[in-house]
């Protein structure tokens, strides 16, 4: 026992001392520079088709940089606020709690994003769990973290996040500069517990200073602008062309027959979905200054959805979790927070006959008769219900150049 006590000690002294070590070392990187065009690429040109920018109030139309136009006095006194003058693009605002985003911030952005050096050992980035092929999610049932562990829920996709008033599972974060810097520090995910280690690692080398100089008007790099440029690159992230988004305009003649009766009945009475998944990017109502229930700071757009009779994750309070976004949903499996379905036919089939009579289940899910509802569809309904959730599939989100890795 004595010998084994004397280990762990040693053991405990030994990492302490590699810590520090590791903490006043100077870096030398061997990682590589990313490959970035001479002229930044367009990032702030954000456009939402109509029908989109009716369902989000949060989208402003404050232009930064226009003659005559001044920021939102709210968004100024931000302590995310970063002074549009040392910025010489054009810049638009996504909402009070989340960064203008500019052609050189997202730029910036974009190489965090995708660089290893944010976790401790140089292993993970936070594209290993968030690929653009996947709609910038993980077809992993839970991601594996910078030591080989596994996060203890599924990676959700992160497409439209700066038009969500609620992040994560468990909603616990409301703006996508919050979110940020989460995943880096995560101990499980990459595990950069000192930001002070991760600054010195980014200003060791040769690109980062000029990066930050042209994103921020000075080469000094701290956490504040590590988590507003990232945020700026993931609010960029906009999935508006998907064949149902080229469909409104047409009264969804481009649609088959099999995905107009999937439409019906996701719109309809009998499946409902659209009230849980509603607006033009199919996720819970979660405004806060709106009168429908699911936008209240004690739901923060969750639901108990009866996968179980006794959640063991607790989620949000109780086994409520976050309901999102389903756009792109045929490529961001597996599903739920466990990522427990691997399909949408799995998907369709809980919803229709296999929702558990949870007690905190949500009132939607309850029939007239206090019991798990059941939507009896079958199978060729079932089976058009899953090809109208496929049309919410925007292909050019994973193929467009501004969101792929810098460092290929």
């Amino acid at each position: 026992m004595k010998k084994i006590t004397l280990l762990s000690l040693l053991t405990i002294g030994l990492l302490i001392g590699l810590t520090a070590c590791y903490e006043e070392m100077e870096f030398e990187d061997a990682l590589g520079e990313p490959n970035l065009p001479e002229q930044a690429m367009d990032y702030a040109s954000l456009q939402l088709p109509e029908h989109m920018k009716n369902t989000f109030l949060s989208f402003s139309n404050n232009i930064f940089g226009q003659p005559g136009v001044k920021p939102n006095p709210g968004l100024m006194n931000s302590p995310n606020f970063i002074d549009p003058n040392l910025i010489n693009n054009t810049n638009i605002t996504l909402g009070p709690a989340n960064p203008v985003v500019s052609n050189h911030g997202a730029t910036l952005g974009r190489v965090l994003f995708y660089d290893t050096r944010l976790s401790i050992n140089n292993s993970i980035s936070c594209a290993s769990c968030h690929k653009q092929e996947l709609a910038f999610s993980d077809n992993a049932q839970f991601s594996k973290g910078f030591g080989g562990k596994t996060t203890p829920r599924n990676s959700m996709a992160i497409i439209n996040s700066g038009l969500n008033h609620n992040l994560f599972w468990d909603s616990r974060v409301h703006s996508v500069t919050q979110l940020a810097l989460e995943p880096v520090q995560n101990h499980i995910e990459m595990g950069m517990e000192s930001m002070e280690v991760l600054q010195k690692k980014l200003a060791a080398t040769n690109f980062y200073p000029e990066l930050f100089a042209k994103a921020y008007g000075k080469s000094e790099i701290n956490s504040q602008k590590i988590a507003d440029a990232m945020a700026q690159f993931v609010c960029s992230i906009i999935s508006s062309n998907s064949k149902f988004d080229k469909g409104v305009a047409s009264n969804f003649s481009n649609y088959t027959e099999l995905e107009k009766m999937g439409r019906a009945l996701f719109f309809g009475s009998k499946a409902k979905c659209s009230e849980c998944h509603a607006g033009s990017n199919f996720s819970a109502p979660d405004n806060p200054h709106s009168n429908d229930p699911y936008g209240s700071p004690e739901i923060g757009g969750t639901a108990v959805i009866g996968l179980e009779l006794s959640a063991k994750d607790k989620g949000k309070n109780n086994g409520s979790f976050r309901i999102p976004s389903l756009r792109n949903v045929g490529l961001t499996g597996p599903y739920m927070h466990d990522g427990r379905f691997v399909s949408l036919d799995q998907v369709v089939d809980h919803y229709n006959s296999g929702i558990q009579a949870h007690p905190e289940l949500d009132p939607k899910f309850i029939d007239k008769d206090g019991k798990p509802l059941k939507m009896n569809l079958n199978a060729i309904e079932k089976k058009a219900l899953v090809a109208f959730l496929k049309t919410l599939t925007d292909e050019s989100i994973t193929k467009d150049p501004r969101y792929a890795n810098p460092f290929n």
